[in-house]
């Protein structure tokens, strides 16, 4: 009976005002309109059987559906706070806007985190600090192999396609990454003229669908490869086996995005639906992923060679560090993605539930090459929310060697985390194809914000570096980060984790090693 006599009531009320409008005034015909307009729609809800809440409460049920629309907007400007809002909250996003425009990235007041929070980290400041150093540190990627190595920075642009991105955001990072003197990963969409239209070095990632070097059939094409590679603005060719928001599923992208200069740039027909394999052709087993990855580097003249992952099982890194030590081969760098790492669009399940988070990824890494006697030969690369100087020390405690950055580069160019990546209505012109709404994205003044915010970062970690003691990074240890683990007790990294000796797996792998050390075979991943 309510959701009639709603109906009713509108329509009664349409019904008085195109009276009024008859006889008293024809300012009434704006009202009348309007409840004319509310009440067909009252009618249609009543008939229509596709939403029950509007079935049941015509007209105002749609309040509901508005109220949901908007409740991204509502959470993140009127009820996260400061330091809790997914997937970064508040302070990390102001203090890269901040830092992005060249502004002190100071707060006043104190800390607004509970540091006797279950969890919460701290890096460990010493008594005796030492001077930060004038110039920022770079890491030396190439093994004995590689004849082109390739100077990196510790803070990098991650991997982010064109395609996801728009090709003013594309321009923007390239142009920021020249800037700077620090390296801007392709993603796999392949490399666009956008990328190389201000000369910004480039770390050319190809992942299943090998877009820019692939047959007709979706093979990987040596030739084309090689021809890419050989560009002066490539310094590094890396193979995507997964990426931390989704691993081990491919890509799709709609046909209705694939426009000529997409298509071009991927090698694919235009206006067909492009679908990226969860899968490589070019190797199925640890032994032949090594050896494709010294082929790589061949193609690429000597240039350096690695790949990108997000870890599952301990057992299939320990199988490809056997695989290296058997074919005397190693990549010249792994890049650990972790499971928070941010993606375009992918599904909510592997989001939350697949793949193993950085922490836990990159010391598994870190280890494996150790104990195997094979660190020095790699460099290791972790990527997956990092955003400030204390997340760069942080990885680098860990075990990385540099950090590359994807979301917090979209913030330097003016995201600010609506949510929609996946429906090309990027109210920002950052991730979308919408022509319309990446002209409002300026690339010149987006390449200096890119610019200052890598800059103030990688200062930032060399201040907290030297705050801690250490003058460069390999002076960092793993009693330098602190966790928390309940009121009263704190751990040190040292002490939560075990830390593989040089070589300590080739001697005798110790008890919480050895079972996974005994199963993994170079020659098969584990099912």
């Amino acid at each position: 009976m309510i959701r009639f006599a709603c109906v009713t009531g509108v329509a009664a009320a349409a019904l008085v005002a195109t009276a009024l409008s008859l006889f008293a005034s024809g300012w009434w015909w704006i009202p009348a309109a309007v409840l004319l307009a509310l009440a067909v729609i009252g009618v249609y809800d009543l008939f229509q059987r596709r939403h029950s809440v509007l079935r049941n409460y015509p007209v105002l049920g749609h309040l509901r559906y508005l109220l949901e629309s908007i409740r991204p907007e509502l959470q993140q400007y009127f009820i996260e706070r400061n330091h809790d809002g997914r997937p970064y909250d508040r302070d990390t996003r102001d203090l890269v806007y901040q830092r992005a425009k060249g502004t002190a990235a100071e707060e006043p007041f104190g800390s607004e985190r509970d540091v006797y929070e279950t969890g919460y980290e701290f890096l460990a400041p010493s008594i005796a600090p030492v001077p930060v150093p004038q110039t920022p540190p770079t890491v030396r990627v190439g093994g004995p192999d590689c004849t082109q190595p390739y100077d990196m920075s510790l803070l990098n642009v991650s991997a982010m396609s064109f395609g996801s991105l728009s090709a003013n955001a594309i321009r923007a990072l390239n142009n920021g990454a020249a800037l700077g003197g620090f390296a801007h990963d392709t993603g796999e969409g392949g490399i666009s003229d956008h990328h190389r239209q201000h000369g910004g070095d480039l770390v050319w990632e190809i992942g299943t669908g090998y877009f820019g070097c692939r047959t007709d059939d979706g093979a990987f094409d040596p030739e084309q490869f090689a021809r890419t590679a050989a560009l002066e603005q490539v310094k590094c060719v890396s193979l995507k086996l997964s990426q931390g928001a989704k691993p081990g599923i491919g890509g799709v992208l709609p046909g209705g995005k694939v426009n000529a200069e997409i298509a071009a740039v991927r090698g694919v027909p235009q206006g067909e639906t492009v679908v990226s394999p969860p899968y490589h052709r070019v190797f199925s087993t640890p032994r032949e992923l090594v050896r494709f990855i010294a082929r790589m580097r061949e193609l690429a003249g000597g240039k350096p060679a690695g790949f990108k992952l997000c870890v599952g099982t301990r057992r299939d890194v320990l199988a490809v560090c056997k695989a290296m030590l058997a074919e005397d081969s190693t990549p010249d760098f792994i890049v650990v993605d972790g499971a928070e790492g941010g993606t375009g669009a992918a599904p909510l399940e592997f989001c939350d539930h697949v793949g193993m988070p950085l922490t836990e990824g990159l010391m598994t890494v870190h280890n494996a090459l150790v104990g195997t006697g094979l660190r020095d030969r790699v460099r290791i690369g972790a990527s997956g929310k990092v955003a400030t100087g204390a997340d760069v020390v942080k990885r680098l405690v860990q075990g990385a060697d540099y950090t590359n950055a994807a979301r917090a580069m979209m913030f330097a160019v003016g995201c600010i985390q609506a949510m929609s990546c996946h429906t090309n209505t990027c109210p920002t012109g950052v991730a979308t194809q919408d022509a319309r709404r990446a002209r409002a994205l300026d690339v010149d003044d987006k390449s200096a914000r890119v610019h200052r915010y890598q800059e103030a970062t990688v200062h930032s970690a060399q201040r907290i570096m030297a705050s801690m003691g250490a003058g460069e990074p390999g002076e960092l240890r793993p009693h330098m980060l602190y966790r928390r683990m309940d009121p009263v007790t704190i751990r040190s990294a040292e002490e939560l984790h075990h830390w593989l000796a040089p070589g300590q797996l080739l001697r005798e792998a110790p008890p919480e090693w050895a079972a996974d050390w005994a199963a993994a075979d170079p020659d098969r991943f584990s099912a």
